[in-house]
Order: structure tokens, then sequence, then C-alpha cells
């Protein structure tokens, strides 16, 4: 596992075509905590400053290699427009259409929770009251066309799902619960890199996260036999203090 103590806007450790996998969840644009990280409150800026790592991720992907990217949409306040919806899965597809990626079905990450509301606003009458947000985004890009293996290849033949994983991981709508403290550690449950790096790599390839936080998608790599590497600003991860080059 390495973990590089930096931005990922430049990723210059790491070999263009070296990346199979990429899985993520950057700071979402136009929510408050992020302000700071962005320094500009404009939805347009925020996504372009994206655009500086979402062009390295580009650049370590291999030929048909895969980028996940976790991401929901804002709700803000901003004078003088009032409260509305930012739409940040929608601007994240359109550049990734935009750099070439071919753009797949995403999933829709329903968060199971106890809040017993359903709208936001007060009162029974139309027409001022909006719809609650409880689904978050995965899209899913690749690079070019499908990626290439040798015939049965070992570690791709070792890496298979079972019939009941496909059928369950490959659904639209996912159901899972988020995870303990998210909203202050903004980590997703472990379950969400688990499936997704069973579903979109194999044995031996590197899994990259460009904002790895507590490194939850590092650490899931390894687990299942594959070479983890993150980037970050804050270093959550304490037992890895110097940014290394990954063998």
């Amino acid at each position: 596992m390495t973990f590089y103590y930096k931005t990922s806007m430049d990723m210059s450790e790491l070999e263009d075509s070296s990346i199979a996998l990429i899985i993520t969840s950057p700071p979402y644009p136009m929510i408050e905590k992020w302000d700071r990280q962005f320094s500009v409150l404009n939805f347009h800026y925020q996504h372009d400053q994206l655009m500086f790592t979402w062009e390295e991720c580009r650049r370590v992907l291999i030929p048909g290699g895969i980028m996940c990217i976790n991401i929901g949409d804002a709700t803000r306040t901003i004078k003088p427009n009032g409260f509305q919806c930012y739409p940040n899965f929608a601007k994240v597809t359109i550049s990734m259409f935009n750099m070439g990626f071919s753009t797949l079905v995403p999933i829709h990450w329903r968060k199971i929770s106890n809040r017993p509301n359903a709208f936001l606003g007060s009162g029974m009458q139309p027409p001022n009251a909006y719809v609650s947000q409880d689904h978050e985004y995965i899209g899913i890009f690749r690079k070019g066309n499908l990626r290439k293996f040798p015939p049965k290849d070992a570690n791709r033949l070792s890496s298979s799902f079972t019939k009941d994983e496909r059928d369950r991981w490959f659904s639209q709508v996912w159901n899972i619960q988020g995870a303990k403290g998210a909203k202050a550690s903004s980590a997703f449950p472990d379950e969400i890199p688990y499936r997704l790096i069973r579903m979109f790599s194999v044995i031996g390839d590197s899994v990259l996260d460009p904002f790895c936080g507590s490194g939850s998608v590092m650490r899931i790599a390894e687990e299942n036999g594959r070479v983890g590497i993150g980037y970050d600003i804050v270093d959550y991860i304490n037992p890895i203090k110097r940014p290394r080059r990954p063998k």
C-alpha cells in the first residue's frame, strides 16, 4: 500500500497507463464543508479545479481501465437564486464524456436511513416543498475500448465472482447503509469499494484513490490481492508518513 501526502492534481510519481482501476469520492462542489478546499464559491470553478485530477486519472489509467466516481448533487441556499440543486453528477459525466471516456450506466446508491420525512419544507400545500435527497451516484467511466486479456488468464479466472454476486452487484440501485460518522469524515462504507474492486479489477491490479481520505479503498484493494495507491492533502493514514514510489 502506497500513500502520497500531496494533491492529486499532480500524480507524477505514477507512470502513464499504470493503473487498472480508480475508485474515489472527491470533495463535492457546492457543499459547505468543502468551501475552504475550493476557496471560490462557484459551481463551474470548483469543477474546473477537479479537472486537474481527472486529467491525471486519464493519463495513468491503462487502456480499458475503469474509473468509478462516487458523487452526490448539492442542495444549498445562495442569494439571489435561493435554494437549488447543483447537478454535480451531471457535470462530472459531461466532463468525462468530453475527455473521451466511455460513459457507462451509473449506479444509484440509495443510502438507508431512519429519517422519517420524504420532503424538505413545511406544510402540506403545493408547490413550495422539495424532494428529499437520499441517493448518490457512482459514475462508471472506461478509458477506450474493452480491456484485453490473454486467453485463460490466471489472475482473471481467480478473480471471478459468483452468480449471486453478479446479480446483486450489477443492478443499478444499491441499498447500502452509509458509513458511521460519514457526515464528518466523508468516508463511504467498505461494501462500496469492495464491490467495485471485485467488479472491475483482477488480482494483481493497481487500484488508485486520488482523494483517499482514511484509505478504505487502498486497504480493501490490498485485502483482495490488489495493490492500493492513494493521494490526499490530509494525512489520515497514520502508519504511512512519507510519500514513496509504488513498486
